[in-house]
């Protein structure tokens, strides 16, 4: 028998019983204090069981895997479609997802508060938000607007107290 750090509890039955969704928000808090570990990605409910069957101990969505799998381009799939892909994934397994969310789906920080709290409320443990423009033009957001969207999404995530982690 393997241990592990965060073994899922039993019901009165024994069997294993779901981790909530405050649970696994611990728990990826958790292993961000304890260094470093490997996080895959999965592109689907399949490949998350399937990677959290493997003993990983979190994983992260990926927005290109999840793009392909529904016939789109990398940043072409709407906030609708990975609000329901994380949800879909967070009630798969017992393991924290952290969400690829891409830019937010919007440039305005206040519309990316908005996206962020919708994600918040599929169940992922954590969220990245990537300064990245779309525009090959100018492929990165000002620095002013950079930090503008990151409080928006901060912001969004203090909100409900939900524990969720940002990167940026």
């Amino acid at each position: 028998i393997r241990a592990t750090m965060f073994a899922a509890p039993t019901n009165i039955e024994g069997e294993a019983a779901m981790l909530t969704t405050a649970d696994k928000r611990v728990a990826f808090r958790k292993l961000h204090e304890s260094g470093c570990f490997i996080i895959p990605n999965p592109f689907d409910v399949g490949s998350a069981k399937a990677l959290q069957h493997l003993g990983f101990k979190a994983l992260a969505s990926t927005s290109a895997g999840f793009a392909w799998i529904i016939g789109k381009a990398d940043n072409r799939v709407t906030v609708d479609d990975v609000c329901d892909h994380l949800a879909a994934i967070c009630a798969a397994v017992d393991i924290p997802v952290n969400a690829d969310f891409e830019d937010g789906f919007a440039h305005e920080p206040d519309k990316v508060g908005a996206n962020v709290a919708r994600a918040v409320k599929t169940g992922v443990a954590g969220l990245s938000i990537e300064d990245f423009t779309g525009d090959s033009a100018k492929p990165l957001f000002d620095r002013a607007l950079a930090v503008d969207r990151i409080k928006a999404a901060r912001q969004a995530i203090d909100s409900d107290s939900s524990g969720v982690l940002l990167t940026g």
